[in-house]
């Protein structure tokens, strides 16, 4: 029971944290639909984790592996897999979705998805090896995956108003992005941390540090752009606020 608490304990506090946030609550359905998901792509992870690694013997994490080759199994076989399988789930469940009027409800959506990923992941872990693994997950790996997610929002609330503003390629671009910039900054997290070296581990922390309050800054900032997605409205394709003339006022971007 203990280590079930250790478990899912950070996981609810930071689905509150970024439900409080939010100025404009979303439905509890949809929310905890989103949350299922989350743990849906679980499996879909292990299943395209599963492929890869009886497709190559790089794809299996050992103590064998070069730099380079395990560069290459973290950010593609645990970044881009476990950040491509929460945006899956992401853009089938909620990008359509009529709830997703404000800039800051995809931020929400993405979260929710990665906290239900993240909460089986800890179960799994703190079952296995034990409830101080689940502490140490429960100050970076579940915030961790919660970030990635805010990025992860981000970019598709960017792709949505590209498709407001009828301009595809700038909403294919923003979706490409919704999934590279997460899994480069999924993999640098795994890849600094499974590096035996204090240098590594100094830079890992300096990276947590830096991502953690880039991305709470990203979340107070956007909470608070109040106004919802109209058609006939323009908004910057840089950070999502409403704008009237050819300058965003919160970033100066020029807007073509």
């Amino acid at each position: 029971m203990y280590s079930l608490i250790i478990s899912v304990l950070p996981v609810i506090v930071l689905a509150i944290i970024i439900y409080i946030n939010d100025k404009n609550k979303e439905p509890a359905k949809l929310l905890f639909k989103l949350f299922l998901s989350g743990i849906l792509s679980v499996i879909l992870t292990l299943i395209i984790s599963g492929i890869l690694e009886a497709a190559s013997p790089i794809f299996k994490i050992t103590k064998d592996l070069s730099f380079i080759q395990l560069f290459i199994s973290i950010y593609i076989g645990v970044g881009l897999v476990e950040e491509f399988s929460k945006w899956i789930m992401v853009y089938l469940v909620s990008y359509h979705e009529n709830e997703f009027d404000e800039m800051y409800d995809m931020i929400v959506y993405s979260t929710f998805v990665s906290l239900g990923f993240a909460c089986i992941e800890n179960i799994l872990y703190v079952m296995s090896k034990g409830v101080y693994v689940g502490i140490i997950r429960a100050v970076l790996s579940v915030p961790g995956h919660t970030f990635f997610g805010v990025f992860m929002g981000y970019y598709l609330g960017l792709a949505k108003i590209s498709s407001i503003n009828n301009n595809e390629s700038l909403e294919k671009k923003n979706k490409y992005l919704s999934i590279i910039v997460p899994t480069l900054l999924h993999g640098t997290f795994d890849y600094l941390l499974s590096l035996e070296s204090i240098i590594y581990l100094l830079l890992f922390l300096i990276f947590v540090v830096l991502l953690y309050i880039y991305a709470i800054k990203k979340i107070k900032r956007i909470s608070n752009i109040p106004r919802k997605f109209k058609y006939k409205d323009n908004y910057c394709s840089n950070c999502g606020t409403k704008v009237e003339t050819n300058y965003c006022p919160t970033c100066g971007r020029k807007n073509e």
